[in-house]
C-alpha cells in the first residue's frame, strides 16, 4: 500500500507541474481533435469489453439466483427500452434493486451487514524505494501518467464540452490541479490514487447528471457512508450483483463511445469565426465543410488511436499511433503542396509523391 501511495503522489506532483507551467494547455493546442476523439472512443470500447469479459461472461444462466445472466438480460432490456425516457431513473432504480440483492446475499452467507463504525483515520507514509533499492513507485507513476493526462484530463475536458455545450467547460489546468490535490491529500489516509475519468463523466451524464449539484450530492452521500459505516461496507460491496453492475458499465461505455459521431460534424476544430454583425458587433461562428478526403483522414486518425488503445491496452500507445498517423497525413499534404508549387514554377517534381 505504501508503494501505491508513493506512486499516486508522484503522479500528483507531475500533473501539478504540468498544470502550473502551462504544459497541459500546450498539449491541448497540439493534440488534434481526431486523436482526442480516438482516446474517448477507445476508453468507451474498453469499458464495454471489460464489462463483457470481466463481469458478464463469467455469469451463469440460473445460479446464483440473484446474480445471473437472466438478471443481466432484464437490466439490458430495460436500458434499451428507456433510452428515450430521460426522466426514467434507471440508475437509481437498479442501484436500489442491486443493494437489496446484496443485502439478501449477505444475510444468507457468512458475511456481515454494514454497522455503525466511525472511520478512524490513520497516517500511511509513502514508500519511495523498494526492498532492492529500486524505485517501483516511480516506474508505476511513469506508466500511469499517460493515462491520467490523456484520458482523465484532456479527454474528460473535451467530453464535458461535447456533452454539455451550453455550460462553461472546465479548463485542463483546473482539472489537472484537482487531480493533483486529490492525490496529495487522500493518499496519506489510505485512499487509492484517483483521477477524473472520462468514463465516469459519461456514466453520470447517461444516468441523468446535468449539473454540479448532482456530483456534490453524490460526493456527500459517499462521504457520509464512509464516515458512518467505514470498512463494514466491504462485505456488502463484494456481493453487489455483477449482472447489474456489468450493464451499467456497458451503458457508460456506450455513452462515452458515442462522442465519436461528432468527429466530422460539430467537433470544436470545425467551427470558425465569421464576419461580425454590423448592428450588434457580435462575431458569429460557421461550421467548416469537409471534403471526402479530409473526412476519411480524420476518421482514420481516430480509428488508429482507438486501435492502438484496444490492441495494446495502453492509452500511450494509442496516442502515439494516432499522432504518427496524423503527422503522416500532414507530411503527405506538405509534399503535395510543394510538388504543385514546383510544377507551377516549371520545375521538375521529385519522384517521391503520395
Amino acid at each position: 500500500m505504501e508503494v501505491v501511495v508513493a506512486a499516486g503522489q508522484w503522479v500528483g506532483a507531475a500533473v501539478l507541474v504540468m498544470s502550473v507551467t502551462g504544459l497541459l494547455r500546450w498539449a491541448v493546442s497540439v493534440v488534434p481533435i481526431p486523436v482526442v476523439k480516438g482516446i474517448q472512443l477507445g476508453a468507451g470500447l474498453s469499458l464495454i469489453i471489460g464489462a463483457g469479459t470481466s463481469l458478464l461472461q463469467p455469469l451463469h444462466w440460473i445460479h446464483p439466483v440473484l446474480d445471473n445472466r437472466i438478471w443481466a438480460l432484464f437490466a439490458f432490456l430495460v436500458l434499451i427500452v428507456t433510452q428515450r425516457l430521460p426522466r426514467f431513473p434507471y440508475a437509481f432504480a437498479f442501484f436500489i434493486l442491486a443493494i437489496v440483492f446484496a443485502i439478501i446475499a449477505v444475510l444468507t452467507s457468512h458475511h456481515r451487514l454494514p454497522s455503525f463504525h466511525v472511520w478512524h483515520p490513520h497516517l500511511i507514509l509513502p514508500s519511495w524505494t523498494g526492498p532492492h533499492r529500486d524505485a517501483p513507485a516511480l516506474w508505476m507513476a511513469i506508466g500511469q501518467l499517460p493515462l491520467t493526462t490523456l484520458n482523465s484530463i484532456i479527454a474528460v475536458t473535451a467530453l464535458a464540452a461535447d456533452l454539455l455545450p451550453d455550460l462553461p467547460t472546465p479548463s485542463v489546468t483546473s482539472i489537472g490541479m484537482s487531480v493533483a490535490c486529490m492525490n496529495f491529500t487522500g493518499t496519506w489516509f489510505g485512499a487509492m490514487p484517483v483521477c477524473h475519468g472520462a468514463g465516469g463523466l459519461a456514466a453520470q451524464y447517461r444516468f441523468g447528471a446535468r449539473s454540479g449539484a448532482s456530483i456534490i450530492f453524490l460526493g456527500l452521500v459517499k462521504l457520509v457512508l464512509g464516515l458512518v459505516f467505514g470498512e463494514t461496507l466491504i462485505d456488502l460491496l463484494k456481493l453487489y450483483p455483477k449482472s447489474i453492475l456489468g450493464i451499467m458499465v456497458l451503458a457508460a461505455g456506450l455513452e462515452l463511445a458515442k462522442v465519436g459521431h461528432s468527429l466530422n460534424k460539430g467537433a470544436p476544430d470545425l467551427w470558425e469565426n465569421a464576419a461580425s454583425d454590423s448592428f450588434s458587433g457580435r462575431v458569429g461562428r460557421i461550421h467548416r465543410d469537409l471534403g471526402d478526403e479530409e473526412r476519411l483522414e480524420r476518421w482514420t486518425v481516430m480509428l488508429m488511436t482507438t486501435a492502438g488503445i484496444l490492441a495494446f491496452k495502453n492509452d500511450a500507445v494509442g496516442f502515439v499511433a494516432g499522432m504518427l498517423c496524423h503527422w503522416a497525413y500532414k507530411g503527405s499534404e506538405w509534399l503535395n503542396k510543394r510538388n504543385r508549387s514546383r510544377l507551377l514554377r516549371g520545375e521538375r517534381a521529385p519522384l517521391l509523391s503520395s
